[in-house]
């Protein structure tokens, strides 16, 4: 079969590797369409451990079963994610199922970028969903990226935010406008360095946007009844959207760090600004199999459409194009690889 392999965000090489053989509890996996993830292109926390099979937003056919799997049949058309957590241990229980270490270390093999994926037991026991008629495969490879976008927001309650600042319209931070705006948040913020995304947000959900080197704590308070924002998204590596999020987060706010720094860069927090306004840090990561369901859900339903975030579609064959374009982050939003017929 043919697959995938990173090497750097410029170097993607289509090989061949032989259909992985699976065992009698586990699924094999046509892969028909994967998504592109902006994590995908984080050259610093990817290229050190390349060469690597990425891909982890997948939609396809189960075209095999090991002999003791009863739950699926051959045909099905599903989603699969790529880490699944334990539901057992002390993190699990306390409801933090992406801190899992079964999460960290669980994934199908070798990577979503390729012809066919085998699924381990453990992720065909938590970590299937089967797609409706209604859904596409197209649509299918939404599930894992909204799922993340889901936990964050319902951690965060960003559905009782009276406003929020997204930093990156990327498409995570696309994403989060898109379901902030379907909860009705009444006011939603975006920065950006790209014109296209910036319009992108404003015909998603967002009531005012800014570039992001204009961006100022006075230009928010115009545009917020004066006032700072009382949730702050960051969906960019960039460091300074680090600090804007510090800068613009009123009393009794949260801050979502939905991205990592890049280069892993420590960032300095006024802990004693913060001292008396209640202000919450916090982070998210992933997304549970419930977040999963709910973002399959709405998918679903239409209440978040995801077809018009779909900018470019590519083959197997040219992946390495799509990756440049995610990579760019310029004209693009979704860009979908099609990989099965």
């Amino acid at each position: 079969m043919r697959v995938a392999v990173y090497y750097s965000n410029d170097d993607v090489r289509v090989e061949e590797q032989p259909v992985p053989e699976i065992g009698e509890d586990e699924l094999l996996v046509k892969v028909k369409a994967s998504g592109i993830c902006g994590s995908d292109v984080m050259e610093w926390y990817r290229k050190h451990k390349a060469p690597l099979v990425l891909g982890h937003e997948i939609a396809g056919d189960i075209v095999k079963i090991g002999s003791r799997v009863k739950e699926y049949q051959t045909g099905e058309r599903v989603f699969v994610s790529h880490h699944i957590s334990c539901n057992t241990c002390h993190y699990c229980a306390g409801g933090h199922h992406t801190a899992c270490e079964t999460l960290h270390t669980t994934n199908y093999y070798p990577g979503g970028f390729s012809e066919y994926v085998r699924i381990p037991k453990a992720n065909v026991e938590k970590g299937v969903l089967r797609l409706p008629g209604s859904v596409t495969y197209e649509e299918g490879t939404f599930i894992e990226p909204l799922g993340c976008i889901v936990r964050a927001q319902r951690l965060a309650d960003t559905h009782k935010s009276g406003s929020l600042l997204v930093l990156g319209c990327g498409i995570s931070g696309l994403l989060h406008i898109k379901l902030a705006h379907a909860n009705g948040v009444e006011r939603i913020f975006a920065t950006d360095l790209s014109d296209y995304r910036m319009r992108a947000a404003k015909d998603f959900g967002a009531t005012d946007v800014i570039k992001a080197e204009d961006f100022t704590t006075e230009w928010l308070k115009q545009v917020n009844n004066n006032r700072s924002s009382d949730q702050v998204i960051v969906c960019t590596g960039a460091l300074n959207a680090f600090y804007q999020a510090l800068d613009s987060i009123d009393r009794g706010g949260t801050i979502v760090f939905f991205a990592p720094v890049n280069d892993n860069v420590p960032i300095k927090v006024p802990v004693t600004d913060f001292w008396r306004n209640e202000i919450t840090l916090m982070t998210s990561y992933g997304a549970a199999h419930d977040d999963l369901k709910e973002a399959l859900e709405l998918i679903n339903t239409k209440r978040i459409d995801v077809n018009d975030m779909v900018t470019h579609r590519v083959s197997l064959d040219d992946i390495g194009e799509g990756f440049k374009m995610v990579a760019r982050a310029e004209d693009s939003i979704k860009v979908i690889v099609e990989i099965g017929r």
